[in-house]
């Protein structure tokens, strides 16, 4: 005779709340893959539109450059003479010095304004060369400031400063439809973009001291053909569609006389 089964009471149910156990922990490590893969493309999302916001910035900076490249040799964007209304020539704003006699007033006359610039024509900045970097907001503020180092919102005037456009006749577009919205953004001093000229004069002794001397001859010298006998630094700042996204670019520019 074989002995009966012998049941054990409460086995059923102590695995019935071990498989409960198991499951309740697949679903939590599945809530947190799903919560770390949101997490990840949240993140990539904001990189991505960040760098994409900067590119927009960037690019613009570089139409400015462009732009005041074209104010400086007083043409338009075709190439053709900025002879018309809003080119710097046809109003009342600084007019580039054609002659060695016109540069002594003009340098002159922006030392005397109180951010050394006006109608976007600067004299030579001294001291820290940043400005961009120095708003009332910054903190800790800088120390040491000279007597002609300036705040960015300092910088950033319609008399300071000059716009995309304002001494060329360059357009973005329509009003509705802008081509580049960042450059047509004028709706604040801090929105937008902007330039800087300066004009320095340039040293003709330079050429003996080995800075533009490409060998040991003459021949080998770059030959700037000068008039008047400066060079211009070009500084451009180009805000983002976000807060906080700035991009900066600087070249020096020669204004080359064209020969017969």
């Amino acid at each position: 005779m074989h002995p009966l089964p012998h049941h054990i009471p409460g086995q059923g149910q102590r695995q019935r709340g071990v498989a409960l156990f198991v499951v309740l922990v697949f679903v939590m490590l599945s809530m947190l893959l799903a919560l770390w893969a949101s997490r990840t493309s949240l993140f990539n999302e904001l990189v991505v539109g960040n760098d994409a916001d900067y590119q927009r910035a960037f690019e613009a900076a570089q139409a400015l450059l462009q732009d005041a490249e074209l104010d400086i040799r007083d043409e338009r964007p075709d190439g053709t003479a900025c002879n018309a209304a809003g080119c710097r020539d046809m109003g009342s704003a600084k007019k580039i010095p054609l002659s060695a006699q016109e540069v002594t007033p003009l340098l002159a006359d922006l030392d005397a304004q109180p951010t050394k610039c006006q109608d976007g024509l600067c004299v030579k900045r001294t001291g820290r060369q940043d400005f961009w970097n120095y708003t009332s907001a910054t903190s800790p503020a800088p120390t040491n400031l000279q007597a002609d180092e300036f705040k960015l919102e300092d910088m950033t005037k319609a008399n300071v400063g000059a716009r995309y456009g304002d001494y060329t006749g360059a357009t973005v577009g329509s009003a509705s439809s802008p081509a580049n919205p960042i450059l047509a953004d004028r709706s604040a001093d801090n929105r937008g973009g902007w330039y800087w000229i300066e004009v320095m004069n340039y040293d003709e002794s330079s050429k003996n001291s080995g800075l533009i001397v490409g060998g040991a001859t003459t021949d080998n010298l770059l030959r700037l053909n000068l008039t008047p006998n400066v060079v211009y630094r070009i500084t451009a700042l180009a805000y983002g569609r976000k807060p906080g996204t700035m991009a900066v670019l600087q070249q020096t520019y020669a204004r080359q006389i064209r020969k017969d």
